[in-house]
């Protein structure tokens, strides 16, 4: 094979990109994949690590006020937001170097620069050197996705922030407007509410965290709420008077304009798919609100040419991009993998309290005709959670009454991101609810509610 020839080329080392890299190479393909800025992608800089490192500050530092609780002592507590900041990034950096590792062991040739793609099988790649054509039978778009930005809403990176700024911040907050409860909004409300500041969160639709169930979202709401949140639902943000280290901002409510005055805005009102300069429209690449259209194998009509991870749509998890990447590359080294299924892919929210679910909500099962039974179980009736400290929280079930077929999971408490995967696997396995009831779980875990919620929707519960 000629120079600049490759079996596969990748475009963007996001979470998506990389892992179809590395996949198709272990499967025995000449693999070239090209990164314009970071390896990693967002996710692994500037999304789901950097934000989870500043997390578990916040979450110790919370811990830390409770110290009495658990017959400790804690005097003088306080942080150093550059601190926290800086094991941050150097929690982002040591993942960034690892990804370079993994693509360097699999023998991966990496092109830091822009990529285009002038016609099919072709990408042009304009570095630092110059600019050089490569050549592949198939290419996979893997470009990720950026923060939406609203007219009158714009981040400056002073008053208004994103996630990035948020990730380094110049100051600590006082008071703060977050635009947005979806999970990077939420995640953000949580970390700086918990170290001070006077947060107040605006969402648009009907409840917070609008994916989740409403009975979570409820539930997470009155947490907020005794954590000293202000949430406004069914709300918008009309526009922004940005002053001198003030931000008066225009809320709309029930048809009534109020003006609440902060000292930061974080707007996190979605995301964007990078689609723009690639040559898409040239090609004849169907492209929907930002966001490529492809088929369930993240095939997009034009042959040879794959979409996965945020750029092809929702839901916009690193995990679905990861996933997909193995996909697309086994598909193109000619095997026959399962389609992802956006039903069986769990979302998972790490403020405190932690929010998890997978499937149908139980108003998305009825709304498509199931006859369900729901179970549920609190933390209060868990030993390890009262134990812990932990007695807030739900776990939901959703099945299908005649096929005892589980449908969703709904969880809102303390690690139920890590337990979520419990309920994904039994749904994997197209788990009923007799499997789950005949399932031991050990004692004393969290994961025993999982077990007594299934329990509950048969009106079999035993600790409630």
């Amino acid at each position: 094979m000629a120079a600049g020839e490759y079996d596969v080329i990748v475009i963007g080392a996001g979470p998506g990109g990389y892992v179809a890299a590395i996949r198709a190479a272990q499967l025995g393909l000449k693999v070239c994949v090209i990164e314009r800025e970071h390896m990693g992608g967002i996710c692994l800089n500037w999304g789901c690590i950097p934000t989870k490192a500043m997390l578990r500050s916040s979450e110790i530092f919370h811990l830390m006020h409770r110290a009495g609780e658990f017959g400790l002592s804690a005097e003088k507590i306080g942080f150093d937001l550059d601190a926290v900041v800086k094991r941050s990034r150097g929690v982002a950096k040591q993942l960034n170097s690892g990804v370079g590792h993994l693509l360097k062991k699999n023998k991966v040739t990496v092109i830091m620069g822009e990529a285009t793609i002038p016609a099919k099988r072709q990408v042009s790649v304009k570095t630092d050197k110059g600019t050089e054509t490569l050549s592949a039978p198939d290419i996979v778009l893997a470009t990720g996705a950026r923060a939406r930005e609203l007219p009158g809403l714009e981040a400056d990176g002073d008053l208004v922030w994103t996630y990035k700024h948020a990730l380094v911040p110049p100051r600590m907050p006082k008071k703060l407007l977050v635009i947005g409860s979806g999970a990077i909004g939420i995640e953000f409300a949580s970390f700086f509410n918990t170290l001070g500041a006077q947060t107040t969160v605006v969402e648009v639709m009907d409840h917070i965290l609008p994916v989740e169930d409403a009975e979570i979202s409820a539930f997470a709401r009155k947490q907020f709420e005794k954590q000293g949140m202000t949430i406004l639902e069914k709300a918008m943000v009309k526009r922004l008077e940005r002053g001198k280290g003030t931000v008066t901002a225009h809320i709309e409510t029930g048809g009534k304009s109020e003006k609440h005055m902060f000292d930061t805005v974080i707007s996190a009102v979605g995301i964007v798919g990078n689609t723009e300069g690639l040559g898409l429209e040239a090609l004849g690449v169907k492209v929907e609100k930002t966001h490529i259209v492809t088929d369930p194998y993240c095939r997009t009509g034009i042959e040879g040419l794959y979409a996965i991870g945020d750029v092809a749509g929702a839901p916009w998890l690193a995990h679905k991009a990861s996933h997909e990447g193995v996909m697309v590359a086994e598909l193109i080294a000619g095997g026959h993998p399962h389609a992802v299924d956006p039903d069986s892919i769990a979302g998972c929210t790490y403020c405190h309290p932690q929010i998890a679910s997978v499937g149908m909500t139980e108003a998305e099962a009825k709304a498509r005709g199931l006859d369900v039974k729901v179970g549920r179980f609190p933390f209060i009736g868990n030993g390890k959670a009262i134990a812990l400290g932990e007695p807030e929280g739900l776990v939901k079930t959703v099945f299908d009454a005649k096929t005892g077929a589980l449908l969703g999971a709904h969880m809102v408490g303390a690690e139920v991101t890590e337990l979520i995967q419990g309920y994904v696997v039994g749904r994997q396995l197209e788990t009923t609810e007799q499997d789950l009831m005949n399932a031991v779980f050990p004692h004393p875990t969290l994961s025993e509610m999982m077990h007594e919620s299934v329990l509950d929707a048969w009106g079999r519960a035993i600790h409630f």
